[in-house]
Order: C-alpha cells, then sequence, then structure tokens
C-alpha cells in the first residue's frame, strides 16, 4: 500500500517538476515542504489566543504550493510562493511567542528558492525574510531576532550548495554520457569499416571467379572450368554474407536499447536542460535545422554541451548564450559566455575534443577570449541535399 503510494506522488511530483523545469530529485521538495509543515502546525498551534482567521489564513498561504499542487498537479512559480509564504509567517509574527516556531518556514523558503531560481530572487527573499523579521522585533517583541536571521541566511546557503551540486552533478552525468555515446560511435565507426572491408574483398574475388567462368565459357566453352569457379564464387559470396551478418548483429546489439544520437534539433533541448539546472542560459536559432544532417548535427551538439559543461565549470555565475544560424551551403555555432577568473577551460581535453570534432567534419574551429567574453565558434558545410 505505501508503495504505491509512493509511486504515485513520485510520479505525479516528478512530471509537475518537469513541467515547472525543476531539475532536483523528486524528495527534496517532498521533503523541505513536509519540513515547512510540521513547523507551520507547531507554530499555529503555539497561538491558541489568536483570532482562527488568521491561522487559517496563515495556513492557506504557506502552504499556498502544496495546496495548489494537490488540487491541479502543477506547481506555482516561485516569486508567488515567496509572496504568498512572507505574507502567511508574517501574520503569524504579528503574535508572537516565546519559542516561536514561525520564522522556521522562512528558513525553508530561502533555501528552496536558492536552489531551485535566480540568485537575484534568493537573495531578495532572503532580504525579505530578514526585514519581515526585523519588523516583527521592533514592533511587537519577536524574541530570538538574531537566531532566526541567522537561520534564515543558513537557508539561503543550504539552497546555493545545493544549486552548485545538482549543476556539477548533470555537468559530469553529461560529460560521462558524452563519451559512452562516443565510445559507442567509434564501435559503430569500426564494424563499420569491418563491413566495408568484408563486402570490398568479396566482391573482388566474387567478380574475378564470375569473370574467369564466363571467359571460359565464351573462349572454348568449357562448362567443368565455369562451373567450378561459378562454385568458387558462389562459397565465398556465402562466406562474405555469414561475415556480414555477424557484424551487423554485433552492431544491432550495441545499439538496442538506446535513444537515437542527438542532433541539431536537440540543441534547443539541451539549452533548456542547462537553463533549468541554474545557469543563465539563453539559445537563438536562425535557419532550418533540417539542413544539417546527422553527423554534422552531432558534432554541434557535443560542441555546446562541451562548451556548457566548460561554463558550468569555469564560470557558473556567468551568462551564457548559444546562436546557431543556418544558411545556404553552412551553418554557424557561437556560444559566447563572460569571463571569470581563469582564462578558458585549463587543461582539460575539452578545447582538444571540440577541434577533434570540428577537424571530422570539416569545419573552421575558433575558440578562445574575446573582449570580456569567451567565444567558441564553428562553421561547418551544409549539404544541399541533407534535407531531403
Amino acid at each position: 500500500m505505501w508503495g504505491k503510494v509512493r509511486d504515485r506522488v513520485r510520479v505525479r511530483l516528478g512530471t509537475a517538476m518537469a513541467r515547472s523545469g525543476i531539475t532536483l530529485p523528486w524528495w527534496v521538495p517532498l521533503g523541505t515542504t513536509t519540513f515547512a509543515l510540521v513547523a507551520l502546525v507547531v507554530a499555529i498551534g503555539q497561538r491558541g489566543g489568536t483570532p482562527a482567521g488568521v491561522l487559517v489564513a496563515a495556513f492557506l498561504l504557506a502552504q499556498n504550493s502544496a495546496l495548489l499542487w494537490l488540487l491541479t498537479g502543477r506547481i506555482v512559480r516561485t516569486w508567488q510562493k515567496s509572496l504568498a509564504v512572507l505574507a502567511g509567517v508574517g501574520l503569524l509574527l504579528a503574535y508572537p511567542v516565546v519559542p516561536d516556531f514561525a520564522p522556521i518556514p522562512l528558513a525553508v523558503l530561502t533555501a528552496e528558492v536558492a536552489a531551485i531560481a535566480s540568485a537575484g530572487l534568493a537573495f531578495a527573499v532572503t532580504a525579505a525574510g530578514v526585514a519581515l523579521l526585523a519588523a516583527a522585533w521592533m514592533t511587537v517583541g519577536l524574541v530570538g531576532f538574531p537566531v532566526y536571521t541567522l537561520a534564515v541566511l543558513l537557508g539561503l546557503c543550504a539552497g546555493f550548495m545545493l544549486r552548485w551540486y545538482v549543476r556539477a552533478l548533470d555537468a559530469e552525468r553529461g560529460k560521462q554520457d558524452a563519451v559512452r555515446e562516443q565510445a559507442m560511435l567509434s564501435e559503430r565507426q569500426r564494424i563499420a569499416r569491418e563491413v566495408h572491408d568484408v563486402v570490398a574483398h568479396s566482391l573482388s574475388i566474387t567478380l574475378l571467379h564470375v569473370t574467369g567462368a564466363r571467359h571460359g565459357l565464351r573462349t572454348d566453352r568449357d562448362v567443368d572450368e565455369a562451373v567450378e569457379a561459378l562454385t568458387e564464387a558462389e562459397r565465398v559470396g556465402r562466406a562474405a554474407m555469414a561475415d556480414v551478418r555477424r557484424t551487423v548483429g554485433l552492431l544491432s546489439r550495441e545499439s538496442a536499447g538506446t535513444r537515437p544520437l542527438p542532433g541539431a534539433g536537440d540543441i534547443g533541448d539541451l539549452v533548456a536542460d542547462t537553463k533549468a539546472a541554474g545557469l543563465d542560459t539563453h539559445y537563438e536559432l536562425e535557419g532550418e535545422v533540417s539542413a544539417v544532417d546527422a553527423v554534422a548535427g552531432l558534432g554541434l551538439y557535443r560542441i555546446v554541451q562541451e562548451s556548457l559543461a566548460n561554463v558550468v565549470k569555469h564560470a557558473p555565475a556567468a551568462t551564457a548564450s548559444v546562436r546557431l544560424r543556418i544558411g545556404a551551403g553552412h551553418a554557424r555555432l557561437t556560444i559566447r559566455n563572460g569571463l571569470s577568473g581563469e582564462t578558458g577551460p585549463g587543461g582539460g581535453s575539452g578545447l582538444a575534443g571540440m577541434a577533434a570534432r570540428a577537424e571530422q567534419l570539416g569545419a573552421v574551429l575558433h575558440a578562445g577570449p574575446a573582449g570580456p567574453d569567451w567565444v567558441v565558434d564553428v562553421t561547418v558545410p551544409v549539404s544541399h541535399g541533407a534535407a531531403s
């Protein structure tokens, strides 16, 4: 019974988080909401003589996001939830008690906002929470203002730590996926070369035998020689077919259960996923992605993936922009981000990998600082028939 309930909550909450662009594990918002709910219930229970209307309003405001999700399956916008929680806690702080659990939802709120929203909104919510505590301290005599303020600031730090951890984890997973898919691609290329060698060799031998049989029949009508040559050609052909089947069988097993390799049309989703993880990223597309063939599209996708991973690693506070312009005969990809204290991707293999991909595609790659930004610019030839 408990397992079914947990699975339903996980699926419903995971769907709502994906729709809202939240990349945290499903149990994180569930845990923080539960913790804030317990603190809110305790704070309401502490205020026995407070008007019931005030307590009901405070509960509805502080738990607005959870109630909306229960009713509609959707998650309220972060700034809307922040305003509601601040208002709900403010109502409770108008009737202070000692010790007071009402400020605890503020600490939870700052942690949530810092983990999933922009840094500006996180600092704004933190400042509003501290201001609310200060107002309660100066007007109605809230006891423990310094402790509650420290709790709110700790919530902000915890949220930022969770955000950077998730971004680093996503970047590492992306690199691992890239390495794994590159290995798969290399294996497929190796198998393709083997198929080419088998087919080319066997066809050459078979054609020689067929030519010998034709020559024997045409010149001296030697049927036995022709039959022998054709028999040998048949043997070589059957052996070649067996080799091809074995090789293609390896390819089929290797690709079984894997998703198709990404292309130029998937760059937008890649940028969206990166933005959802917390990196301020923008994407601009000009032209038709269908004009970029699968090989060039995969190379461009990987260059964007590696570039964004480098931004996350070396300049996580920077704004990154990805622009793909597809014209007649070429596609130009530009990734730009502000420089941090470091001037480039360091001693890793990122630039070397990009250069290798560009060389394989016959592309022109430039990567390096340009004014206040780090810019990766690659121009790839596009076949006119790629879209067909």
